[in-house]
């Protein structure tokens, strides 16, 4: 079994933004999800963007005037996020999720962890504590937003073999594979090299993540809650620190 870090490391981070269908698109994408959020920011703002990638939703945010902390696993995907985000206000940091309060030096506006990121936590008590941690450090009226896929009901048969991406020189499929408390990600990538095609598998576990649950944490934690559907059909909720 692959961690997280490593599998994005060896696997996907050199072929991710091609996944995402190339850098424009994805920034088009993640400028429409952020205009949707609407979320309450002054000019100035502070706020992290917690698995952050090359960049989606942190450089969106930051040429609306937000002063943003990206934070990611994958020096790659950060190092892309430099390369494209042409000098904007974007702090890139490498380092685990839970470890965000290490890098804040001012109270953040909001807090976002989106695109299943928080289903890569290993544990759901990993996924409390981050909502923990966001509560005391998130002034009142600040938000906290998070995305990710309802693995509770387990797909069968074929439809666990889920077609990503394809062109004339990758294909890129996914099967999951679920255990009562997670989902094995399997990642098939298939390349075209000067000398034939290559296969390439990789696997990793998420957590299937009950949205009630969640929700009743971030009720317990002090935060307003209101469910969304977000992103390729992602569940999202919008928590404001009260």
């Amino acid at each position: 079994m692959t961690t997280v870090t490593e599998h994005y490391e060896k696997h996907l981070a050199p072929v991710y933004v091609w996944m995402a269908g190339g850098s424009a698109a994805a920034l088009e994408a993640g400028t429409a999800e952020i205009e949707a959020l609407n979320l309450p920011l002054q000019q100035g703002a502070v706020v992290l963007d917690l698995g952050a990638g090359f960049g989606m939703h942190s450089i969106p945010l930051a040429r609306r005037g937000a002063r943003v902390t990206a934070i990611d696993t994958s020096t790659e995907l950060l190092h892309t996020l430099t390369e494209i985000s042409g000098g904007l206000p974007v702090q890139t940091v490498n380092d685990e999720l839970l470890e965000f309060q290490s890098h804040i030096s001012e109270a953040p506006s909001a807090i976002l962890c989106m695109g299943d990121t928080i289903t890569h936590l290993p544990s759901l008590k990993a996924v409390e504590s981050l909502i923990e941690r966001a509560s005391t450090e998130l002034p009142p009226g600040g938000t906290f937003v998070v995305s990710f896929r309802d693995y509770s009901v387990p797909l069968v048969g074929d439809q666990r073999f889920i077609p990503v991406r394809s062109d004339d020189s990758r294909i890129l499929t996914c099967f999951l594979q679920y255990e009562p408390e997670s989902v094995l990600v399997h990642d098939i990538l298939h390349q075209r090299k000067p000398d034939g095609w290559q296969t390439q598998v990789s696997h990793y576990r998420k957590l299937r993540l009950s949205p009630e649950h969640l929700i009743t944490k971030f009720q317990s934690c002090g935060f307003n809650v209101r469910r969304e559907t977000g992103m390729r059909g992602m569940i999202r909720l919008v928590a404001q620190s009260v």
